[in-house]
């Protein structure tokens, strides 16, 4: 019987994950099934402009996954069963259950609410493909008037905001947010980034902590209100609540548990990447929810997982955090490098050259995505025989 690999979510992290565990396993001993909510690849990387009025390419997993031998599953995970280590999933109508050998969860990220009133209700964001179409589909209500509020100061309210001001210039926007707008970056790159929200005509509210949202605007701790007609709620990540539930060992934030080869530290036959994972840098720091570390931690999880069940050694992938690219509207960007303890250097590539070069790594990272077995080698590898052994104890 061949070892089932199961990989849940298709984001950054699993499909380059499953292409390149199908890139080297043999078929003849490994079956890898994907599992994913939705039927194609979402470029979450471009999500702010999808919102703001971009037309993006279609990206179906069907067309990626094709000819790779890779089994693809259209449903959304309800729950984890790791005693018997059964998925449970509704596919359509339908619940239905599917067995696994090997877990590989990447089920990634979506908005955190800090339990701020009014947001499931009122507020919309950037972080899923749908809720992206529902906020372009008000801004499309809006047209040339109107006023909207962006709630965070992190990568995703910079990108969403100066990308609405851009495409959308008869629009206000405002960005409000309770510690300092870009307050990570450099001296540089943070001054680029005052300057081209005042190019943008975006009014910046620091230490201003939103505690409710209406369906008019929102209400600051502070009694003050701003007006919108479309509220942005781009106030942090927080992970899927299912691997906690399940049993998994997590942190506070929800994040599994994982040692250094992304395996979990409760249960060794489950590994974890992307922003599911709760992984340590090289330097020692937790590695920040971002599509580059969905990229280290997927390669070094499925070089952890050919290890163990192929007997070979495990390679070690550097686990560190290179910096922000960032879009300032469609023309202007920024590229701040950090150090090894993840600070920002004094210098920065800022605008159009960062714009550029922003857009060579979305290009890059899309067509990894849609190449997940390129360079398929001719020679792939067994099941060893030790792993074989252990598999028949367990099920004896």
């Amino acid at each position: 019987m061949r070892h089932h690999i199961v990989v849940l979510g298709a984001g950054y992290a699993g499909t380059s994950s499953a292409g390149y565990l199908a890139r080297h396993l043999h078929r003849d001993d490994f079956e890898i099934t994907v599992v994913n909510a939705e039927p194609d690849f979402v470029e979450r990387l471009r999500l702010h402009q999808l919102a703001a009025g971009k037309d993006l390419r279609r990206h179906e997993l069907a067309d990626i996954f094709a000819d790779t031998g890779i089994a693809l599953r259209i449903g959304a995970v309800t729950a984890i069963d790791l005693e018997r280590k059964v998925i449970t999933m509704t596919e359509g109508r339908q619940a239905t259950q599917l067995e696994y050998d090997t877990l590989l969860y990447t089920l990634g990220s979506t908005i955190a609410e800090h339990d701020v009133a009014g947001v499931p209700e009122h507020a919309m964001h950037i972080a899923g493909q749908s809720s992206a179409l529902r906020l372009r589909h008000r801004l499309d209500e809006l047209g040339d008037q109107g006023s909207v509020l962006v709630v965070g100061g992190n990568l995703t309210a910079i990108e969403g905001a100066t990308e609405i001001a851009d495409r959308r210039p008869g629009l206000r926007v405002t960005l409000a947010t309770d510690g300092e707008l870009g307050g990570w970056l450099g001296p540089k790159a943070r001054a680029h980034l005052y300057r081209a929200f005042d190019r943008l005509g975006i009014a910046v509210h620091e230490h201003t902590s939103i505690k409710r949202v209406t369906a008019t605007g929102a209400i600051a701790a502070d009694g003050t209100t701003f007006a919108a007609d479309a509220t942005v709620w781009a106030a942090g990540f927080a992970t899927h609540p299912i691997a906690a539930a399940s049993g998994l060992a997590v942190e506070d934030n929800g994040q599994i548990t994982v040692d250094r080869m992304m395996r979990s530290v409760s249960h060794p036959d489950v590994y974890a990447a992307g922003d599911s994972a709760y992984a340590i840098g090289t330097n020692g720091l937790p590695l920040p929810m971002t599509c580059a570390t969905a990229g280290f931690t997927g390669r070094q999880a499925t070089s952890a997982i050919i290890g163990e069940l192929t007997g070979r050694k495990a390679a070690k992938t550097a686990l560190v955090y290179p910096g922000n690219c960032i879009s300032l509207g469609q023309r202007d960007g920024l590229l701040q490098i950090v150090d090894g303890e993840a600070r920002s250097k004094s210098w920065a590539v800022r605008g159009w050259l960062a714009a550029r070069i922003k857009a060579g790594v979305l290009r890059g990272t899309v067509w990894n995505q849609r190449n997940p077995t390129y360079g398929l080698p001719a020679r792939k590898y067994r099941r060893s025989s030790a792993a074989e052994r252990d598999n028949e104890a367990v099920n004896a």
